[in-house]
């Protein structure tokens, strides 16, 4: 001590003070040191990501086109236009080869992504496991067929980074379960597709590989976040494609690009393998079909409801696909809406129920009108308070090492509030706006373990109500609204209310699948211009932006079923897919 106040005596109170800024000036010299060193990493992991696959392409259309000058006389175009369930057959009877089909299709992805950017990688041992498969003694349902599968799902010896610089760099140990069961049909996986940064999306673009487009119109996003399957498929690149829904992550895709795709219930398929920017969430990152037509969903149902499945998951239900429910043709009892009451549908939504739900009556089938209960109370304090239930803090950290996506802004903003400041903001913004007022504090979270609890008990109470009110009318399915059509780039961050046609069925945990059933008109887009919504806050101000100029995209609507029932819906889907089809053919 005595020594600290000689010292204090002997140096000048001014040097003591330059000591301290310096000090200071040091501290803060580190930190930019460390920020500069930590952006310098981030771009070289994506300069790396980014070298990695356009190698991955360039051997990709090596081999594509060494097949193609050693047999140039097929008919590529031909074999393109198979319908999935024929192409299994001419596969098996040998009048097509499963070399020739895959080069054929990997041919046509590179010409779909170089236009709309939606392979990321290519599996090149494709080629060997065609071989493989011409060895087994039994073919398979799927024997053959050359699928696309969505960057999380995990494939051995290549990333699944969920459009994260976090996970780049790790490569996966072994298959995602589901591409196991696949593989072991006979299917031939052989590229992987592109995602929005973190999954959390409904457009599709990441710092890593950048904006994938809508083959129908490149102003347009082809949706998320399995957008990169939803532009392959729908540009002809692939024949059928595994993807992921956790909010409409297969629905919403496959409404923007004018496909079929289902969302089965939780636990119908396994998601081991499946990669999640945060796991253990209450919502289910539900793996499931994406494809051109209602039967290639079913086929491809059928082909992973198997006895590999069942002993690869022992935690999955061993029941298999019932074909006897899919291929029924009793009248069915179909409820249906054309709005929640929530987020008022584009004009050509609305329009694309209510000319489906005459189709079916005209066909035979009962369309009774349904209400869903306490649509905002589901979306805000059962789904979204669920999903982020820590307030979004797990997933954006998951963001730190990242350069964030335009997209992404105003969504990481929202999670990276403090829980205090959410409530604060929503209390004052509610006399104005009172829906994202709402929205904005259940982003908040659960405050405890009990707070997290109850809202488990909320969540089975809101599924009976549900039920309760499904069966007083003995619906034996459901038609309802999907978000359609495609949103302008850059728009879908901005609005994450567009995802509550979706997310009401992930919470219900009920199997859903869109198809297209019509496009959009000019009337509808005539319509659009006046268009207020059911509260005229920046939301549906944000509607007009977003969803303008879209005449000519596809419209589809959401077909629903009870849990464990995804027969069920899929014989809807079937049922509407027939009467559009008979009434464009007229």
């Amino acid at each position: 001590m005595m020594l600290l106040r000689l010292l204090a005596l002997l140096i000048p109170e001014f040097l003591i003070d330059l000591a301290f800024v310096l000090f200071v000036l040091s501290l803060v010299g580190c930190y930019l040191v460390a920020q500069w060193m930590r952006e310098r990493c981030t771009k070289m992991k994506i300069e790396r990501a980014q070298s990695q696959r356009a190698r991955a392409l360039e051997r990709m259309e090596k081999m594509a086109l060494r097949y193609k000058a050693q047999h140039g006389d097929v008919d590529t175009s031909r074999i393109l236009s198979i319908p999935l369930a024929q192409l299994v057959e001419h596969l098996k009877k040998g009048s097509l080869t499963p070399e020739t089909v895959l080069h054929a299709y990997m041919e046509k992805a590179l010409e779909v992504t170089k236009e709309v950017n939606c392979v990321i990688d290519f599996l090149p041992d494709c080629e060997m496991q065609v071989q493989d498969v011409k060895k087994q003694q039994e073919k398979g349902l799927l024997f053959g067929v050359p699928i696309s599968i969505k960057d999380n799902a995990g494939y051995k010896g290549h990333n699944s980074n969920c459009g994260l610089v976090h996970y780049l760099g790790v490569e996966d140990a072994e298959d995602s379960i589901i591409v196991q069961v696949l593989k072991k049909q006979g299917a031939i996986p052989f590229v992987k597709t592109n995602i929005p940064q973190s999954l959390i999306n409904f457009d599709c673009s990441n710092s890593i590989f950048g904006q994938t487009l809508n083959p129908h119109n490149h102003k347009k996003t082809c949706g998320g976040s399995s957008g990169g399957e939803g532009a392959l498929i729908a540009g002809g690149g692939a024949i059928l494609g595994v993807a992921t829904d956790v909010l409409g992550s297969i629905r919403m895709p496959s409404s923007f690009c004018g496909i079929c795709g289902l969302k089965p219930c939780g636990n119908r398929l396994s998601d081991l393998g499946i990669l999640s920017p945060v796991s253990g969430k209450s919502a289910v990152n539900m793996p499931g079909p994406m494809a051109r037509d209602v039967d290639s969903l079913a086929l491809f149902m059928k082909a992973v409801l198997c006895d590999e499945l069942f002993r690869l998951d022992p935690t999955v239900p061993p029941v298999p696909f019932n074909d006897e429910i899919y291929h029924s043709r009793r009248r069915l009892i179909i409820g249906f809406y054309d709005t929640d009451g929530y987020f008022l549908p584009h004009p050509s939504m609305r329009r694309a129920v209510q000319e489906t739900k005459s189709l079916l009556e005209e066909a035979g089938h009962k369309l009774v009108p349904f209400t869903p209960p306490r649509t905002e109370y589901a979306l805000n304090e059962l789904c979204i308070r669920g999903f982020f239930a820590d307030g979004g803090t797990t997933l954006a950290e998951k963001f730190r090492p990242d350069i964030v996506d335009p997209n992404l802004k105003q969504q990481l903003l929202l999670y990276k509030i403090p829980n205090i400041a959410k409530k604060m903001v929503s209390f004052f913004m509610r006399p104005m706006f009172p829906r994202i007022a709402n929205h904005v504090e259940a982003h908040s979270g659960c405050s405890s373990v009990k707070d997290l609890w109850n809202h488990y008990t909320a969540i089975k109470e809101y599924r009976c109500d549900y039920v309760k009110e499904w069966r007083k009318l003995g619906l034996d399915a459901l038609l309802c609204p999907m978000l359609g059509p495609a949103f302008n780039i850059g728009h879908p961050g901005k609005l994450f209310a567009g995802f509550g046609f979706t997310m009401l069925f992930n919470i219900l945990n009920f199997p859903a699948g869109v198809l297209p059933v019509t496009t959009v008109t000019s009337e509808d887009e005539e319509e659009l211009k006046h268009y207020q919504g059911y509260y005229n806050d920046p939301w549906d101000k944000e509607v007009i932006k977003g969803m303008e100029g879209g005449e000519g995209l596809p419209v589809g609507v959401q077909c629903v079923a009870l849990p464990w029932q995804e027969e069920q819906c899929l014989r809807l889907m079937k049922e509407v897919e027939t009467v559009t089809r008979a009434r464009c053919d007229k």
